[in-house]
């Protein structure tokens, strides 16, 4: 995940066209919708008691479904649900539930109000109930029969739950909620990590990294949407390796899978290139994006990586894997993040300090 245990989340871009790549500090997703529950979790205790903070509550809690969780790409912040209930999709995709939760949270810290400790409660039991045997989470609940069924790692969804959990057990905002609770937030979160490192690919005897979804039975690389194929993930990879780092005493297996996936990521580093966004008046838009060579550019990642060559992937929404951006159309060519540098910070700063302080806390 990121560095270190975070208390709250700050969410990021809005949707678009194009599906915004991950940050590098940051190994949440962007918000589903923009602003949301993020931007007000920050706010002093005053005015979760106050009238804005009610009022702002009361839309939370009137997206909230029956089942529990919050649908996605909708600011639920923003006005009270005037829908059918029955149109309420929870998920976990896009950022959603988890910083809902986290408001009612502090919400009920600052005015102890019972119907927002019962959403919470139905919140967290939701997450829990979510969690398969194995100790993934689907990208749903109820998972149904697509790829959204998969164990998904895609935009940071697992390990977002995973630290939302971790909160669960740990932090004193919290605290309202039983022994029981907690207790079963500490185990899946150690499900989790288990699932993880089970999931982490092998290549001719060698762990590597993660595909954005896998099997949520056998663990396998799976796909999922046509233009996003079995991989390793240059972006998802980032985000679960954070969270590995993050554990106050890793065993040798994490240990060993962390050491792995950072030498991955430095195996898959693409220099000499940068991705540039020109005008092109015959695209729709006005602007096309296209690779050019650059000596001097810092390095980058591909957000897809075929497993055993290493070579990116780009993809059309035909399913077809292509080996340049050029090769694909205009509209999944410009549409989505295929190029990053989600592992820049992780590999120079983040690893190497996680790696001295291991040493210490190892040498003692």
């Amino acid at each position: 995940m990121r560095t270190g245990h975070r208390r709250h989340h700050r969410a990021g871009c809005a949707l678009a066209c194009a599906v915004a790549a991950a940050g590098l500090l940051p190994i949440r997703p962007a918000a589903a919708a923009e602003g949301g529950p993020a931007r007000h979790l920050k706010q002093p205790a005053a005015w979760f008691a106050g009238e804005d903070g009610r009022r702002v509550a009361a839309n939370i809690l009137s997206h909230q479904s029956d089942l529990g969780g919050w649908p996605k790409n909708v600011d639920t912040t923003a006005a009270p649900f005037a829908g059918d209930r029955k149109d309420l999709k929870p998920t976990f995709d896009n950022g959603a539930t988890t910083d809902e939760l986290r408001f009612l949270a502090r919400a009920f810290g600052a005015a102890p109000e019972a119907a927002w400790r019962a959403a919470v409660e139905r919140g967290v039991d939701y997450v829990l109930k979510a969690q398969y045997p194995n100790g993934g989470w689907p990208q749903s609940h109820p998972p149904g029969t697509g790829y959204h069924r998969h164990i998904t790692f895609n935009d940071n969804a697992m390990v977002r739950l995973m630290e939302f959990l971790r909160e669960v057990h740990t932090d004193a905002l919290f605290a309202f909620l039983d022994d029981g609770r907690k207790r079963a937030a500490r185990e899946a979160f150690d499900r989790g990590v288990q699932c993880i490192r089970k999931c982490q690919v092998t290549v001719d005897g060698r762990l590597t990294a993660w595909c954005a979804q896998h099997d949520e039975k056998d663990l396998a690389p799976r796909p999922a949407r046509a233009y996003e194929l079995v991989s390793l993930s240059g972006s998802e990879t980032v985000g679960i390796v954070r969270l590995l780092m993050s554990l106050e005493r890793p065993s040798p297996e994490v240990v060993r899978a962390v050491e792995a996936a950072a030498a991955w990521l430095e195996s898959a580093r693409l220099a000499g290139i940068r991705v540039e966004t020109r005008d092109d008046p015959a695209s729709p838009t006005g602007k096309n994006k296209v690779v050019v060579e650059d000596p001097a550019a810092p390095p980058l990642w591909a957000r897809f990586y075929e497993i055993g060559t290493n070579r990116p992937i780009f993809c059309d929404r035909d399913g077809v894997a292509k080996r340049t951006l050029a090769e694909i159309g205009y509209e999944r060519r410009n549409g989505y993040a295929w190029y990053g540098d989600w592992p820049r910070r992780l590999l120079e700063r983040e690893y190497p300090a996680w790696r001295e302080k291991l040493g210490v806390q190892t040498g003692k």
